[in-house]
């Protein structure tokens, strides 16, 4: 295992890649944070509300990351082969996509926000809040889309600075304008929970503006004509969706399970969903690294594989697969360390319930104990399958232990044992990741996931296969 690490073109690549995104995806939930620290100072209503309110972008953004993933396989594929035509075919297909996409979630939220909320909690306190929030927040939706599928196409070419940046200046936006709008601060009105979502509005916007300005400057690869963009033959829409649909089924209906999951907690009492929002926060926070050590995987697997350089790839896989298991037990142990700490921030004002703080403390305990477990399969299936042209079968893993395990045994659990909120937490995290881990490992020493796009790449595994005798082997 040391032998496998100690490669010094590995770290030096890998964390050039990982860095950047990984303070991008800080900044992103600080942007996230800002909002939920300054709604919990309204209370466990308003914090429960915008909470649920939240779970309807977050299924959005499922979707929009299941396009950003098939995205980034191509385009760090083709980047791999110097094919910049059709990295720009890609860009036009997952631009328009993520429009539609993000455009019938903002017409839901801005026209059917009481319908919306109700799927979540009938309480109508909750249902008016949550509405006023949601009706305002979803016109970020189509700006939340076409970011990330422009910083999805400049990680995966290797430029993961500019998101990062652009990520800094919406952030410090951000939280200037909810400050100044839920407080009513600087001659602004006091708005409450409408005030975080006019800021996330106004902050999400200017980022796409910004990113778009830069990269004029910069000239970069996002820059070339909106013919050669947009002016794609339908049959290249076929070749991207026959790989990306996988994909995209699997994050959204991943992000619909998750969603049934997010009601089932959610009728059980609003003090627990509040709960859940406070762990939902700081997994977000704590999730940064891994994200960017992930798309760090991607690119470099995805490259490897695109360019013929299959050992090469098989080998990163290895190191990724050793690596973030390993830094998964350190971020555990230092959120069993400070849990309390961290719970208690949120709770500045003495508006949080004594249920809600106990509770998170508790599922945060859970949530430590579990994350090795939960991230062996997360960079199987998101860094080394998919990145390499695999997307059906890690499509299959995710939803076969989702909706065939998981779910039905937190819904048997809750609406036939009647067990209590927080073993129903355990039941789900259970049931899903132990048998997705065994699945993983077992196809990850198949090999059967290098499946490039490219003709350099498939030259190259012809060409790795017949090394090894014409199979592949473990």
């Amino acid at each position: 295992m040391v032998q496998l690490l100690n490669d010094k073109g590995f770290w030096k690549t890998a964390l050039k890649l990982a860095i950047p995104v990984a303070i991008q995806n800080t900044l992103v939930s600080s942007f996230n944070l800002a909002d939920t620290l300054f709604v919990s100072s309204l209370g466990d209503i308003a914090l429960s509300s915008v909470g649920m309110a939240g779970q309807w972008s977050w299924l959005m953004t499922m979707v929009i990351f299941g396009i950003c993933s098939a995205t980034g396989m191509f385009v760090s594929q083709y980047w791999g082969a110097k094919n910049k035509k059709e990295i720009h075919v890609t860009l036009g297909i997952s631009l328009l996509s993520a429009v539609v996409v993000t455009g019938i979630f903002a017409a839901s939220g801005i026209i059917l926000p009481d319908a919306v909320m109700g799927m979540f909690n009938r309480n109508k306190e909750i249902v008016l809040t949550g509405s006023s929030y949601l009706s305002v927040v979803a016109w970020a939706y189509p700006g939340i889309g076409i970011t990330d599928v422009l910083s999805e196409v400049l990680r995966s070419t290797e430029n993961p600075k500019l998101p990062m940046y652009i990520s800094a200046m919406t952030t410090v936006s951000n939280i200037f304008l909810d400050y100044c709008m839920i407080f009513g601060r600087f001659g602004f009105e006091k708005m409450g929970v409408k005030g975080a979502a006019l800021a996330t509005v106004i902050s999400t916007w200017t980022g796409v503006v910004m990113i778009i300005f830069i990269s004029v400057v910069q000239k970069n690869i996002l820059i070339t004509s909106l013919r050669r963009v947009f002016g794609f033959h339908w049959k290249r829409v076929f070749v991207f969706y026959k790989k990306a649909l996988p994909v995209i089924l699997n994050e959204t209906l991943w992000g619909g399970g998750t969603f049934l999951f997010n009601l089932i907690f959610s009728n059980m009492g609003y003090e627990y969903f509040a709960s859940m929002t406070i762990l939902k926060t700081f997994e977000n926070v704590a999730f940064v690294f891994f994200i960017g050590l992930c798309s760090a995987c991607s690119v470099m697997i995805g490259k490897s594989s695109g360019s013929g350089k299959i050992e090469r790839g098989i080998e990163d896989a290895k190191r990724f697969s050793v690596i973030i298991p390993m830094f998964a037990v350190f971020v555990g142990i230092l959120i069993i360390i400070f849990r309390s700490q961290l719970v208690s921030i949120f709770n500045m004002g003495n508006n949080i319930s004594s249920v809600t703080m106990e509770t998170a403390k508790a599922i945060m305990l859970i949530y430590a104990c579990e994350m090795p477990v939960r991230m062996l399969p997360y960079v199987h299936v998101v860094g080394v399958f998919r990145s390499a042209g695999d997307t059906v079968t890690a499509a299959k893993f995710d939803l076969t232990s989702l909706w065939l395990m998981s779910l039905p045994a937190t819904a048997f659990s809750v609406y036939v044992l009647k067990v209590p909120f927080i073993a129903a937490f355990v039941i789900m995290y259970v049931f899903e990741d132990y048998f997705k881990v065994f699945l993983c490992i077992r196809h990850f020493k198949s090999l059967k996931w290098i499946k490039p796009v490219t003709p350099q790449g498939k030259k190259g595994l012809q060409e790795y296969l017949k090394s090894r005798g014409g199979t592949v082997v473990d």
